[in-house]
C-alpha cells in the first residue's frame, strides 16, 4: 500500500502508483543531504552552484512539453496553464542564478563607536526539509530549492502524495544538471516519517506551503525541535472595486484572479467587495463571464478550467456550496458539475452568520459583497483570518495607496491581477502564515546571518 499515486482527476483512473520510501531508505536520504552540505556545498562558491542552477533552468525549458504532461495527469492543470508554470519555474532558477553573487555577500554593518569593521555574512544553514502541494508541482519546488542550493543548503523534497511523477522529474532534472548525490533528494514519505525527519538534528528548517492544519502541525513539531520554519498557508484574498471607467475591464481581470489554475491558487482572488454603485453591474458582468468559461478537457489547448484536482476536492466544494445555499447565501450556478468537473458559481448574499463567510473555497467559486463606502471595504477586508494577497481597483491614486496600506495582508496588487514576478517576495500575515519566498527576501530565510566584528 502506498500513499502516492497518479491518479487522473478527468478520468478517475489510477495511472501509476510509488512505493512510500522505506524508515532504513529515509535515513540513508537524510545522511546522503547532510553529507552534501558538509561536502559538496561547504567546498562550492555561490557561482559554482549557481551554474548548476542555471543548467536546471535549462532543462526545464527543454522538457516543458514532457513536464507539462505530468502535472496534467497528476492534478488536471490545463495543458496552456501548465506549460506556462514549467516556463515560470525556468524563470526562478534564472533569477536565482543571476543574481548568486548578491547572495552571499557581506553586508558592512557601520559602527557607531569603537575602531575597526563589522559585516553580517551569510552562510548556508546545512539540510533543509520541503514540503510541497499539488497545485502548482514545479513553481513551489523551484522557489524553494532555487535560492537555497546556491545559499548551500541541502535538499530533502516531500511533494504532494498526487505528485509523485512530477517529483521524480525534479530530481531527475538536478541530477541530470550535475548536482552531486545528496543535493536534492526526493522523498515518498508518510506523515509520521515527516515528523522523524523535523526532529533528526542534521535538519536545520523546514518550509511548507499548504493547509492551514498541515502548517499548524508542522510548526508545533519544528518548535518542538528548535527548528527554523518558513509557512504559506491559505488565502481569502480579498478584490476591492471602489471605482472604475472601465468596468468590463475590472471583470475580465476578477475573472482570471478567480479561475486560474481552476481556482486552486491560494492568493486567487476570492471575495470580491464592490462599492455599492457598482455591485449589480459587477455581478450581472461575472456572472455572464463565468458561464462563458466552462470546464473542458485540460489536455486541450483551448481549456481554460480543467477539472478539480481531485475526487476528495470536488465533494469538499460540493459540500461547501450546498452548506451556503442552506445557510440562506444566494448561488448563482452558470453550469452543472460533472464529477471532478466544477461550473463556476458566483455566490451573493452572504452574511456573517454563513459559513461562508469565513471559508476558503478552493475551486472556481466567487464570493461578491457590496458596501457602501472605502472603509467598510477596508473592514470587510480585513475580517478574515487570513492575510496573503489582495486587489485593489480605483482610479484615485490617493485612495490606492491609502487602502493598501490599510489592508492587512502580505502582498497587496493595485489595477493588476496575476502579476507576480521572480523578483517580487511572495508570502503572507496571519493565519496566512510565516517567511517570504521569491524575490532578494527568499535568499534570506535559511542563512546564518553571522556577525564578524574586528577591532
Amino acid at each position: 500500500m502506498t500513499d502516492y499515486a497518479v491518479i487522473d482527476p478527468a478520468t478517475g483512473e489510477t495511472v501509476q502508483s510509488y512505493p512510500t520510501i522505506t524508515d532504513e531508505a529515509l535515513t540513508a536520504a537524510i545522511a546522503s543531504a547532510d553529507a552534501a552540505h558538509s561536502g559538496w556545498a561547504r567546498s562550492t562558491s555561490p557561482a559554482d552552484r549557481a551554474a548548476l542552477i542555471r543548467r536546471v533552468s535549462e532543462l526545464h525549458t527543454e522538457r516543458r512539453e514532457e513536464l507539462a504532461k505530468i502535472i496534467v495527469r497528476e492534478m488536471g492543470k490545463p495543458i496552456e496553464q501548465a506549460l506556462g508554470e514549467v516556463d515560470f519555474a525556468a524563470d526562478i532558477y534564472g533569477y536565482y542564478a543571476d543574481i548568486s553573487p548578491d547572495v552571499l555577500a557581506d553586508e558592512p554593518v557601520k559602527l557607531l563607536a569603537g575602531e575597526g569593521s563589522a559585516v553580517i555574512r551569510r552562510s548556508s544553514l546545512g539540510v533543509l526539509l520541503g514540503i510541497m502541494p499539488w497545485n502548482f508541482p514545479y513553481y513551489q519546488v523551484a522557489r524553494f530549492a532555487g535560492p537555497n542550493l546556491i545559499i548551500g543548503n541541502t535538499i530533502l523534497l516531500k511533494h504532494a502524495p498526487q505528485c509523485p511523477e512530477s517529483a521524480a522529474a525534479i530530481e531527475q532534472i538536478f541530477s541530470d544538471a550535475g548536482f552531486p548525490q545528496g543535493a536534492y533528494v526526493n522523498i515518498y514519505a508518510t506523515n509520521e516519517q515527516i515528523e522523524t525527519v523535523i526532529g533528526d538534528r542534521r535538519v536545520q528548517g523546514v518550509s511548507l506551503t499548504g493547509s492551514e492544519r498541515a502548517g499548524a502541525a508542522v510548526a508545533e513539531i519544528a518548535g518542538r525541535n528548535l527548528k527554523k520554519v518558513v509557512l504559506e498557508l491559505g488565502g481569502s484574498d480579498p478584490f476591492v472595486l471602489l471605482s472604475t471607467d472601465d468596468l468590463d475591464k475590472v471583470v475580465e481581470d476578477a475573472a482570471a484572479a478567480r479561475l486560474d489554475n481552476t481556482g486552486q491558487s491560494c492568493n486567487a482572488a476570492k471575495r470580491f467587495i464592490v462599492i455599492d454603485d457598482l455591485y449589480e453591474d459587477f455581478v450581472s458582468k461575472l456572472t455572464a463571464s463565468f458561464a462563458a468559461t466552462q470546464p473542458s478537457d485540460p489536455t486541450s489547448d483551448e481549456s481554460k478550467l480543467g477539472p478539480l484536482s481531485s475526487s476528495a476536492a470536488a465533494d469538499r466544494l460540493q459540500d461547501q456550496l450546498d452548506r451556503a445555499a442552506a445557510q440562506g447565501v444566494t448561488v448563482h450556478a452558470t453550469g452543472e458539475r460533472n464529477g471532478n468537473y466544477f461550473a463556476p458559481v458566483v455566490l451573493t448574499d452572504i452574511s456573517p452568520e454563513a459559513d461562508a463567510y469565513h471559508e476558503e473555497f478552493f475551486g472556481p467559486v466567487a464570493s461578491v459583497y457590496r458596501v457602501e463606502s472605502e472603509d467598510a471595504a477596508v473592514m470587510l477586508a480585513n475580517d478574515t483570518p487570513f492575510g496573503l494577497g489582495s486587489y485593489v481597483y480605483t482610479t484615485d491614486a490617493d485612495q490606492a495607496a491609502r487602502v493598501a496600506d490599510r489592508i492587512e495582508a502580505g502582498m497587496v496588487f493595485v489595477n493588476l491581477v496575476l502579476a507576480d514576478g521572480v523578483e517580487l517576495p511572495f508570502g503572507g500575515v496571519k493565519r496566512s502564515g510565516t517567511g517570504r519566498e521569491m524575490g532578494r527576501l527568499g535568499a534570506d530565510e535559511f542563512v546564518n546571518k553571522k556577525l564578524i566584528r574586528v577591532g
